[in-house]
């Protein structure tokens, strides 16, 4: 079965390849998948509305309906930004990986993304995957994220912000599991 999927990076992301999500969007689109992976304006100074433009179009290329976001650091927020601002459809699914904490990012330029506390993840299934230690989220998505959104927290030991930069990349075979279940067993009749 084919599937598409819209993965979106963070803060100061410009997609090496030692990166998982570079990785994660070549291994997809091998398998058959149609996937976006597209570079967000000016990663490394990033405003709230050139993103969401950027997401909103993305997305149309898509079938929401049949379609996983996977977002990373600041797409997290983007993300739920975007479903709380009723700027895109409901998904099939989303992952939300190593979620920044708004304390964190409250005194800095990408302050807007995390301005209005999420309420809905704006997909039929999500999942949270954190990094044990993550410098961005030292309290981890608990509160902030999932107790409000009520989704299930996966917890990577050692993964702090599960980026190059904290030795986690460029593959990560798990996530491909969550993403592409193996098909179901056909019972022959």
């Amino acid at each position: 079965m084919t599937r598409s999927f819209l993965v979106l990076h963070g803060w100061g992301n410009h997609r090496p390849p030692e990166h998982w999500q570079h990785w994660l969007a070549v291994e997809l689109a091998a398998r058959g998948h149609e996937v976006r992976y597209p570079q967000l304006p000016d990663a490394d100074g990033p405003d709230l509305d050139a993103w969401l433009d950027a997401l909103v179009a993305e997305l149309t290329l898509l079938d929401p309906a049949a379609t996983t976001v996977v977002c990373h650091s600041l797409a997290v927020p983007l993300w739920l930004r975007a479903v709380t601002d009723r700027r895109v459809p409901a998904v099939e699914r989303v992952l939300l990986v190593s979620p920044p904490a708004s304390t964190v990012l409250a005194s800095t330029v990408v302050a807007p993304f995390v301005a209005v506390p999420p309420t809905t993840t704006g997909a039929g299934s999500a999942l949270i995957v954190t990094g044990e230690g993550d410098r961005f989220s030292p309290d981890g998505p608990w509160d902030e994220y999932a107790s409000s959104l009520g989704v299930e927290v996966v917890t990577v030991a050692g993964g702090g912000h599960l980026s190059p930069s904290d030795g986690f990349g460029p593959a990560w075979p798990e996530v491909v599991e969550w993403l592409v279940p193996p098909p179901e067993d056909v019972v022959a009749l």
